[in-house]
């Protein structure tokens, strides 16, 4: 019978340790690169690291990622009383296991796995998954506070938005956990929303309100396409610009067929343009702000 997907990786993984290819806290391959180098599902890559962590061969560490070796001796052990565990300890373990992997390399068995403790023992602690997910928003989100609001209405929906920014540029899983069509109940989120409520007090209820759903979901439309670039460019190895470039030829192909007339003028004389995220979250800000300006 042949192995599983997950076991062939764990084998791989397991002879580069043997051999000494990754030495003891060595940061070993991250779920995204293990499905971008072994073509599986990111399940199928996780289940594998989590293989080697059962094994006590690499251990998750927050902030780095899975790294080779043993849990140190100062984490609790299997036969460790589950009443010593903390939930602040499981957010911010939640957390880091998001930073380095992403969010669907998160799992309540690979929590535990990291605690030392039955992953059963976690849910009274942080409820089940969707649960901790809301209490990890509200542990980064509160990374950033927003401080002595502005007395300009447009610069209290410029720093929401650019501490929101900032967040999301910390934590790139955070913007696909935040619903706005079913939006969680997240306490340190709610005042972010109040700041931009009250500065808009000279618009009629409902565009204060589309107002704030409006800016959140520009804000994370953004991030959203951070965290899709942050993960492409792992996978495949090569930037945005270099991918442009790449598509260079063809593109001109087509909107030479497609008789694109503004598309030539746009290109014309080698117009290059700056691929920046942060640069066009400015822009479109500002374009949103103006918005609001000719409005009220």
């Amino acid at each position: 019978m042949s192995e599983a997907p997950y076991q062939v990786i764990a084998a791989e993984l397991r002879r580069r340790i043997e051999v000494g290819e990754l030495l003891p806290g060595d940061r070993v391959p991250s779920t995204r690169a293990l499905v971008r180098d072994f073509g599986v599902a990111m399940a199928t890559a996780t289940k594998a690291l989590q293989a080697l962590q059962a094994e006590r061969l690499v251990h998750a560490s927050p902030g780095i990622g899975t790294v080779v070796g043993p849990p140190p001796r100062s984490r609790r052990t299997a036969a460790a009383v589950p009443d010593g565990l903390d939930r602040d300890e499981i957010v911010r373990i939640g957390i880091a296991i998001a930073d380095a992997d992403g969010l669907a390399a998160l799992s309540m068995r690979r929590i535990a796995s990291e605690l030392g403790v039955s992953t059963m023992a976690l849910y009274r602690y942080v409820g089940g998954k969707e649960s901790l997910v809301v209490q990890m928003v509200n542990e980064a989100i509160g990374e950033f506070p927003l401080g002595e609001l502005p007395e300009h209405w447009r610069d209290v929906v410029a720093l929401v938005a650019r501490v929101h920014w900032a967040a999301y540029r910390r934590h790139l899983w955070l913007a696909s956990a935040i619903s706005l069509s079913r939006p969680q109940l997240v306490p340190r989120l709610l005042p972010h929303t109040d700041a931009v409520l009250g500065a808009l007090r000279g618009f009629s209820k409902e565009a204060r309100l589309s107002t704030v759903i409006s800016l959140f979901a520009y804000v994370r439309g953004i991030a959203l396409v951070m965290e899709a670039e942050a993960q492409a460019e792992q996978d495949t190895g090569v930037t945005a610009d270099e991918w442009a470039t790449q598509q260079g030829e063809q593109l001109a192909a087509m909107i030479a067929a497609g008789n694109l007339g503004a598309f030539r003028e746009l290109l014309a004389d080698r117009f290059d343009y700056d691929y920046d995220l942060d640069r066009l979250f400015e822009f479109g800000l500002g374009v949103f702000l103006d918005g609001l300006e000719a409005r009220r």
